[in-house]
């Protein structure tokens, strides 16, 4: 009896001053352990740094690697794009500085055959190269930091609202018409929430994992976790029911921290223990999150921690109702069924 032939997969990657680590990114790709055909579709925004240099040796060395521009730079753009040029069956998400797995998209094709998932996506597995990354991969990795979210923390195989990057069939990104581009953020968690809609099975498995760099510094941390929350709080405008209690934490602790501050300014001192309560709990909850890490790492822990949870509230609190009209004023299929 012949081998079965596996599907052939497109590696679709947008990148963006990722100078640091796309070529490392895609020599993750390259050399996956998958016996089935392979295209790797790079879409490049306008970076500032040599990404765009890289980009084009990556694919003059190795003919299974080809670009596309991104000119708005954005990453919904940028993932529709590369999904119109590749040309395969199974559609397989990468970041720029998302390190594959060697067996990654063999363990995905194989899930989503015995799933009939639409997509399968497993965990975000963040690892830090100094001691400020580190201090962020701990904190996005642990409960206190991320809440109950198997994509970071893990958990067993299931059915899930969402999953980190994605492995996808065309056809259900074909069905959807790809990603909403008025997404800037969370653009992966309103595909996914459409394709469950439509009755599609979104799978977690932790068979499934992509190594992660996190931001390098406190301000480049808070203006991603002030984005995700902001972009969030347009999801749950735009699809009602997509809130839950994990989303809702971040802005009630960023709303009760200044109202105690205030208080025991203005009123009285007890205020004062609001604040003073958080801050002792994410010092507590550095203490798991960081064992075995350097002393370096596990006293950066807390203010990783505050700066996700105090951004992402923020940015949810402050989101403008005009993003959500823009985004539904815009609803229209990116991605189109490719004829013949």
């Amino acid at each position: 009896m012949p081998p079965r032939q596996l599907p052939a997969v497109s590696v679709i990657m947008p990148v963006l001053n990722e100078e640091r680590h796309l070529r490392n990114a895609v020599r993750h790709i390259l050399e996956q352990e998958y016996d089935g055909e392979m295209e790797v579709v790079i879409a490049v925004g306008p970076s500032a740094d040599r990404t765009e240099e890289i980009a084009a040796e990556l694919a003059a060395e190795d003919p299974r690697v080809n670009t596309v521009p991104n000119p708005t730079g954005r990453t919904p753009a940028a993932l529709n794009v590369a999904i119109k040029a590749s040309r395969h069956p199974v559609v397989v998400r990468v970041d720029g500085h998302g390190m594959l797995s060697p067996d990654y998209i063999a363990t995905a094709v194989r899930l989503l055959e015995e799933t009939g998932a639409q997509n399968v996506g497993g965990i975000m597995h963040a690892e830090g190269e100094n001691d400020w990354e580190r201090a962020v991969a701990a904190a996005m990795t642990s409960k206190i930091g991320v809440g109950n979210a198997a994509f970071h923390t893990g958990g067993e195989a299931a059915p899930a609202d969402t999953v980190y990057l994605g492995v996808f069939r065309r056809e259900a990104l074909e069905q959807q018409g790809g990603y909403n581009e008025e997404f800037i953020r969370a653009q992966d968690w309103e595909l996914n929430f459409r394709i469950r809609e439509a009755g599609g099975l979104v799978w977690f498995s932790p068979e499934l994992k992509v190594s992660y760099r996190p931001r390098p510094n406190v301000r480049e941390l808070a203006k991603q976790y002030r984005n995700y929350g902001r972009w969030r709080h347009v999801v749950a405008r735009f699809h009602q029911g997509s809130i839950n209690m994990r989303y809702l934490a971040p802005p009630a602790a960023v709303v009760a921290i200044a109202a105690g501050a205030v208080v025991g300014a203005a009123v009285t001192p007890w205020g004062f223990l609001v604040p003073g309560g958080y801050l002792a709990a994410i010092v507590a909850g550095s203490v798991p999150a960081g064992k075995g890490l350097p002393v370096g790492a596990r006293v950066r822990i807390p203010l990783a921690l505050a700066t996700m949870h105090m951004s992402w509230g923020w940015g949810f609190l402050t989101s403008p109702r005009a993003l959500a009209k823009k985004v539904i004023a815009s609803r229209r299929p990116a991605v189109v069924a490719q004829s013949g």
